[in-house]
């Protein structure tokens, strides 16, 4: 087994996400192709320098897109992440930057996730993990937009859980009477302009290291601590389908 390749364990849990009736022609094997796809995003190498062990790059890359279009990898990333407890929710984001090969289309826009900040075209990912540091929901953004304006976004859809911890960037009243109006507590600080201060468990926000943990785990994927790809509908199908893996480890370590 080569280094990046699925074990059983994690195979076991992910196959039977995904899609099972092929067309035509039978599909070249799913485990080969999806061993060839985690190659390429945890060593950040081209689609034309994928070893050949893993077939040819074409099917694996063929494979990703198409099934990044159709939503496969967010389905098989949502499947997992539904076993959340949920007992705690943690809110954060981080900036990558977007290389020369992504930015080479249109600049900015909801399309493509890419906008300038203080380091250059770059992308921002949005993250909500659970309890034990593994994600629930992701969102992609241009990397100059707001914390305070994605937020409404982020959490659509999510039952918040119990508490919901996130740092001062979140601070708004609007933010903190939305977690409240759903029955959960808000451990957000106040900014430092702000004459009355909130007062936060500080045993609970210390739990904010957990969303900050689950950031470099996923940057160890390269492909994702750099954004090469141009659609914001592959980079993001790209950090779903590192947060399947990230859920599948978790249950193999704990079965």
């Amino acid at each position: 087994m080569a280094r990046f390749d699925l074990s059983d364990a994690e195979w076991s849990i992910i196959a039977p996400l995904l899609p099972n009736k092929p067309r035509g022609v039978p599909r070249t094997d799913d485990r080969r192709v999806l061993n060839g796809i985690f190659y390429i995003l945890r060593t950040g190498s081209p689609w034309r320098d994928l070893p050949e062990r893993y077939g040819p790059y074409t099917t694996c890359y063929n494979r990703f897109n198409r099934w990044a279009k159709a939503g496969v990898w967010l389905r098989v990333f949502e499947a997992l992440s539904a076993r959340s407890p949920q007992s705690m929710h943690l809110i954060d984001s981080s900036i990558v930057r977007a290389h020369q090969h992504a930015a080479g289309g249109k600049k900015g826009g909801a399309d493509h996730a890419i906008g300038r900040s203080r380091g250059g075209l770059s992308t921002k990912i949005h993250a909500v993990v659970d309890a034990r540091g593994l994600p629930v929901r992701l969102l992609l953004t241009p990397g100059q937009a707001s914390d305070k304006t994605t937020f409404p976004l982020l959490i659509e859809g999510l039952r918040l859980a119990r508490h919901v911890v996130a740092d001062r960037g979140f601070f708004a009243r609007s933010i903190i009477e939305r977690i409240e109006a759903e029955g959960a507590s808000a451990h957000i600080p106040s900014q430092s302009n702000v004459r009355v201060r909130r007062v936060i468990d500080r045993e609970i926000y210390r739990q904010r290291n957990l969303v900050e943990r689950f950031f470099n785990k996923l940057k160890h994927f390269r492909r994702i601590a750099t954004r090469f790809d141009k659609l914001a509908r592959n980079y993001l199908a790209a950090i779903t389908i590192a947060a399947a893996r990230l859920w599948a480890r978790d249950y193999e370590s704990t079965t």
